[in-house]
Parts: C-alpha cells; structure tokens; sequence
C-alpha cells in the first residue's frame, strides 16, 4: 500500500492527494485586526482599526433624508477594517470603510467600489452589506466632509468664508481613487491575494463618482456601474432651480396637482407610441404634446376644481424645455414629461442639492436665496458656476481614452422619469464622447448607455426595473459579453422587458406578448 501511494504521489500533485490539507497548509490566515496599510500618493495614515461580526441578519438606522434601508439577511461573518487618512496641506481626516468576507472561501476575489448619493460621498451600510453577501471585499469613503446628504454647513466654507477648496476635491474625485488604492491594498494584505477584478457601483453622486474614476484614474475599476449620474454637475446644480425661476418671474404659482395633471396628460398621449398601453412615455424626447393642451380642462385640488389656465401651461412649457439666457440661448436640459414635478418644482422650496450648491459654492453665502431668483440673475449664477467649477466638479470629460486603452468596461443606466437629474444630461455626455471617440460602434466597445422608461431616480416608478445591472456589467468585464440590452422586470417579475442600448429604442413586436422581453425588438431611434 506504502509503495502504491508514493507510485501516485509521483504522478499527481500534492494538492490532488489531499486538498483540503494543501490549502490548510498555504492559506493565508484571515484575522480580524488593525493591518499595515500603505497610503495612497500624498496621504498619510492617521489610524487604522478592526472590528468583527458574526454572521447572521443587518439592519440599518438610515440616513435623512434617504429612505431606510430594508434588513439583509444571511450576511456571512465579516470583518470591518477602517482606514483614517489626511492630506497634509487639507488638513481633514477622511475614513474608509472596508468590509471583508471573514472566511477566505466566501471571497469571490472581488473588490467593489461603493459610492454615494447627493452630499453624501459614501454610504457606509446597505450597499457594503449587500457587496459582502455577494462575495465582494467593499469600501467606501466619508471624503473628510462628514455623512450628511443634505448638510454642507460644516465643511463648504473655510473661516474666511471661501470655498474650502481641499475638502471640495475630496468630495468631487479624490477621496473614490484614495478609496480604491487603500481598499485593494487591505484586501492583498488580509488575504493574501490581490484582488482579481475590482468593480464600481454607484448611482447620483455615486454615478458621478463612478465616471470620475474612468476619466481621471482609468486603472482603479476594471468595470463601473455608474447610474442616473449626477456628472454636468456645474451645469444641472443650478438649472434644477430653473422652476423657481419660472415661477417668479411669471407670477404664476401653481399647485402640485396641477403640475401633476400635465404630466398624467402628457402619459396618456404618448404612452402608447413604443406600441404597448403600460401607463410610461417609453421615449420623452419622442412625446410631441403640448401642454397649451390642457388649458380650460378641469383640475380637482384638495377638494376644488381648478381650470387650467394659459399662464399655468405656459409654465410647465417652460420647465419642460430647460433653462434658457435672456436672449434665449438654451443653458442645460429640463426635466422628462412623465417625470414628476415634486422635487424641482414645488412653489418657494427649491431643490435642496442645487439650493446648498449655489449658496454656499457658487456665491458662498449661505443667507443667498435662491428661491428669488430672476432670469438675469439665473443666468450669472449659471455661468459662473461652470466658469469656476466646470474643471472641479464637472465630471463631463468626454476622452475615455486612457479608460479603454485600460480594458475598462462602463456601464450607465438613466431612468426616463428621473425626477431630479434630466436624463438628457446622459445623452449630451454620451453623444460628446461619440464625437470625440469615433462614435456610437467604437464606443460601444467600452461604454454602453441604457434609457429605461418609467424609471425614476436611482430605481422606482412605474416602469420595470433593472434586474440585474451589476451581474451584466461583471459578464462583460469577465466573460467578454458585452450587453446588447440590460433585462428589466417589475417586482412580481409579471412584466419582464429588455431595454435597448443608446440609440436604440425598444419597441413591440406585432401581436406579442406585452409583459414578455420576447414580444420586444431593438429599432433605431
């Protein structure tokens, strides 16, 4: 018997005799404790810290005004390494998070990015929970700003009152890359292995964040998810506030339900132009109707009935075609018919994010109120936010160069009835990278854009929803499938559809099925 296994030994691998035994012995150990981390090109390492937890069910306190998150369940054991880093001529002390499968078998060898959402620059529970259940090493960043989505009071503006320029950085780029190389090395040094392929996922600011990455430091993600992106973002942070503009200087003040009724009118008229009746304006930019429609038609508000006058039509009119200069020059994009009026245009309460960008960036006062604002005033406030801002925060560089020379993979999804960020500012970046990189075939290779009706902001509304975006973005970095369409389903999955690639459009096929992808072709826009 003796000389049978050594006959065998001389033929296999030690590893083919006993595996189990093989990898005990060359395993790296995986413990929970504070690790060397190398810091990022002119950072520094202030502290690093561990904390373990054990497997089992998550829930989340939420952050307002962001909706609370729902438990995750069957979260394997992780470890929770915290890296606090400065950069000497800021003076801040930024943290990240980095999550880690406990159990070496229960990492996939991914790393992903995780980004954040309005003046957030990194969530640090649901979307790190739901990367580790799926087998991710995740990270995110608080940017040294603190994890308020919506208060910029405390790190905007230096003592003198001037734009803190170093923490606006962090927040517009620095921090994500920072991130990413600290989050890789954390990886190597608690497994042992580099990590195999590292992915971004984030939606708005995420989004932004995501496209950042591609255009500045093109080697940090072999893939990015970057959704409903809040890129333009010197541009679209203050056209939101066009409504309010409107408003004052057309004296005309309409209520909710009456903003509400033109966009229920513009559905009806448009819905069913892709050649299915589901209550969604497939395509907006296709939706003709006129809102002087519905003048003279009768509105019933909180009780009263409301006629529809030319002042109140001429108002929406005016929202929906975007800001514009006292000449007329057409400044940014509105937002979709279809998409609700709620958050940009609700009479006297501006936007919150473009209200704290342009009181506190743009004319660095917080006391400025831009609930008043006249075209005039719009105007300047405009320019001079690109003029000084464009190259900080724009994230609208359309040279992808170094990206795809990379191998890079970006994949973008804009919801139709996105309620705070108009979709077209998608298209306008896409269709300047198309004519800065050869146009759509060529970019195709390595950025694909997908519209999805009746989907509002980061997911919702009545359209059906991406299934499964990040799985098609990880085929086609890994296997080499790149997405002709991206699957979207309803949440009883009644209603599945594949939506087209940018420019393409979906459209019904004869008598098919309206709840089946198959009843569904690709057609040119």
């Amino acid at each position: 018997m003796k000389r049978l296994i050594m006959l065998v030994a001389a033929v296999l691998p030690l590893s083919a005799l006993a595996p189990a035994a093989a990898d005990a012995a060359t395993r790296h150990p995986t413990v929970c404790s504070p690790l060397p981390v190398s810091a990022p090109p002119g950072a520094e390492v202030e502290s690093v810290t561990a904390t373990a937890h054990a497997a089992g069910t998550v829930t989340f306190p939420g952050i307002p005004p962001l909706p609370t998150p729902a438990p995750i369940a069957d979260v394997p054991a992780r470890c929770d390494i915290t890296v606090t880093l400065t950069h000497p001529e800021a003076d801040d002390h930024v943290t990240i998070q980095i999550s880690l499968p406990q159990d070496r078998d229960d990492w996939t060898g991914r790393f992903q990015g995780t980004g954040g959402s309005a003046y957030l620059a990194g969530d640090f529970g649901a979307p790190l929970i739901t990367a580790v259940k799926a087998g991710y090493v995740a990270a995110a960043t608080d940017a040294g700003i603190g994890r308020s989505p919506v208060d910029v009071s405390g790190w905007a503006l230096t003592a003198d009152g001037e734009v803190n320029s170093p923490l606006l950085k962090n927040f517009a780029s620095r921090s994500v890359h920072d991130m990413a190389v600290v989050g890789k090395d954390v990886a190597l040094r608690f497994y042992g292995d580099p990590v195999r392929y590292a992915y971004w996922n984030g939606c708005s600011t995420g989004g932004r964040q995501g496209f950042a990455e591609a255009q500045d430091h093109p080697r940090d993600f072999q893939g990015v998810l970057a959704t409903a992106p809040a890129i333009n973002w010197d541009r679209f942070a203050v056209a939101t506030l066009w409504p309010q503009v409107v408003f004052n200087e057309e004296r005309t003040y309409p209520t909710p339900c009456e903003l509400e009724a033109f966009n229920s009118a513009a559905v009806k008229a448009c819905d069913t132009r892709d050649g299915v009746k589901d209550g969604v304006i497939a395509d907006p930019q296709d939706c003709r109707w006129d809102p002087r429609r519905l003048i003279g038609a009768k509105v019933v508000c909180e009780g009263r009935t409301v006629t529809v006058s030319a002042a109140v039509a001429d108002v929406v009119r005016k929202i929906w075609a975007g800001p514009v200069s006292p000449r007329g020059e057409k400044l940014w994009y509105g937002p979709a018919k279809g998409a609700s009026f709620g958050y940009l245009a609700k009479v006297g309460e501006p936007f919150f994010v473009a209200d704290s960008w342009v009181r506190y960036f743009v004319e660095q006062d917080p006391r400025f109120d831009t609930s008043k604002l006249t075209y005039r005033q719009f105007a300047r406030v405009f320019q001079e936010s690109q003029r000084a801002f464009n190259t900080v925060i724009g994230t609208d560089d359309p040279d992808l160069s170094a990206f795809r020379d990379a191998g890079g993979k970006l994949l973008s999804w804009h919801g139709q009835a996105d309620e705070l960020i108009p979709t077209q500012g998608s298209v306008d970046y896409r269709e300047r990278v198309n004519w800065r990189m050869g146009g759509d075939q060529r970019v195709d290779d390595f950025y694909r854009l997908f519209l999805l009706p009746g989907v509002t902001h980061c997911g919702g509304g009545p359209g059906p929803q991406p299934a499964d975006a990040l799985g098609a973005l990880v085929d086609w970095v890994e296997k080499g499938k790149a997405p002709a369409t991206l699957a979207t389903a309803n949440a009883d999955r009644t209603v599945i559809r594949d939506v087209c690639r940018y420019p393409r459009v979906t459209r019904r096929v004869g008598h098919g099925d309206p709840a089946a992808a198959a009843g569904y072709r690709c057609a040119n826009g």
